[in-house]
């Protein structure tokens, strides 16, 4: 382990034990003696195996293994769980706390000749508390069990004056952040891209993050990505994790041959690699550009993406479908251009696939760090569309943001 991750584990660490022993003197109160025997060896070994579950995903990751273990994803899922539950519980500790205090400085000012002390711990908050901390526990078993492998499609119709008549119901089939590394059955991963194929597209587009850190997590898969078909074929660019940035290689030598790798993979699969490039699909005197740029991010992600070089040489008449991984970059450079990107396709948010995505409504953590977050966004003709993503990474599950398979089918609009 790096010095800089030994650090961040130690930091981890203090705040995990100052956290379970705060909630340890909350509750030890408020809870029966013959309850609180076994509530309280449940709030340091639910903080031991989660840094166990982590500390074993780190290693195993470190030592180049190809797949997660389906046990320890649960066990770190649900491990991950306990900590939000007492985050929650610490928040209403807290909460209660100021109430406490706040009546005990007001007492205190009111009778300054009186003895007062802070009043005891009402029951009431305890079983709400404890009430609501079921939720997160009850939502990570689903998730890590079913609800990562719970793929579905996303229909969407789009018009466009700019789209070509003779084009007319072209379908894109479209996914992304498949995140190699992080799963743990090879054939739901299969289930889920046979989803691809029956939907029988024109052209395939893959948005990026195609691995955790390690090129060689996707081998495993080469003969699922090489089955994909499509008309027209199939295209991919490079999301933030591919370029093996969150990992140390013993040579800069050996992170070269890690970028090899993946281009290999691509290769051998029929993927064509859009590295700030671009292709063309035609029809008789029609013509789409399929455009793709390296990652272009914001805040500590990488910019590697180059949309003027990706659209050297391309007829700015034609109907140009991007694919830019970081849905910032749209927001901040795309829709900006005096060059017009009909429809940009985008992922790496994954949803924070813990959320709400029901009609009418969305909502999920990752709207506070992304303005255009999860769905389709429509500005001045032109189109973004965000994706919940294939796989998952982090917390080994998803919960109300289950991983999807977009199917676009676009047409001319003589309006």
């Amino acid at each position: 382990m790096s010095h800089r991750h030994t650090i961040f584990f130690l930091i981890l660490l203090s705040m995990f034990i100052v956290l379970d022993i705060y909630i340890w003197l909350g509750y030890r109160k408020t809870v029966k003696e013959k309850y609180f025997k076994y509530f309280k060896w449940l709030i340091p070994l639910s903080t031991l195996f989660f840094i166990v579950g982590g500390l074993l995903n780190y290693f195993r990751n470190q030592a180049g293994l190809l797949n997660a273990s389906k046990p320890l994803n649960i066990l770190f899922g649900i491990s991950l769980s306990f900590i939000v539950i007492k985050l929650m519980l610490a928040a209403f500790l807290f909460v209660e706390d100021l109430y406490r205090s706040t009546v005990l400085m007001k007492n205190k000012l009111i009778y300054p000749k009186n003895k007062v002390s802070l009043a005891s711990r009402r029951k009431f908050v305890r079983n709400i508390s404890l009430g609501a901390a079921t939720i997160p526990l009850l939502g990570a078993i689903y998730a890590t069990t079913k609800g990562k492998y719970a793929f579905h499609e996303k229909n969407i119709d789009l018009t466009s004056p700019r789209f070509p008549a003779s084009f007319n119901g072209f379908k894109v089939v479209m996914f992304s952040d498949f995140h190699a590394g992080s799963f743990d059955d090879f054939e739901q991963v299969k289930r889920g891209l046979e989803i691809i194929n029956e939907a029988q597209p024109d052209v395939i587009l893959f948005a990026g993050d195609i691995v955790n850190n390690r090129s060689v997590e996707v081998l495993p898969y080469l003969s699922l990505f090489k089955n994909l078909t499509s008309k027209y074929g199939k295209f991919a660019v490079l999301g933030n994790h591919d370029y093996g940035d969150y990992m140390e290689f013993d040579s800069d030598e050996e992170k070269i041959e890690n970028t090899k790798i993946l281009e290999q993979f691509f290769e051998d699969a029929g993927f064509q690699l859009l590295n700030n490039e671009n292709s063309q699909i035609t029809n008789g005197t029609d013509t789409l550009n399929i455009i793709g740029v390296e990652n272009w991010g914001t805040g500590p992600f990488p910019q590697h993406g180059n949309i003027k070089a990706a659209s050297e040489g391309i007829n700015t008449e034609d109907f140009n479908i991007l694919i830019s991984h970081d849905p910032d970059h749209w927001e901040y450079e795309v829709r900006h251009l005096p060059e017009f990107y009909d429809l940009t396709l985008s992922g790496h948010t994954h949803g924070f696939q813990t959320g709400v995505s029901i009609p009418g409504w969305k909502w999920s953590l990752a709207k506070y760090r992304y303005k255009r977050w999860l769905g389709l966004y429509q500005e001045d003709g032109r189109y973004l569309f965000v994706s919940k993503g294939f796989g998952f990474l982090g917390f080994p599950g998803r919960i109300g943001m289950t991983p999807e398979i977009v199917i676009i089918n676009l047409y001319h609009d003589s309006v």
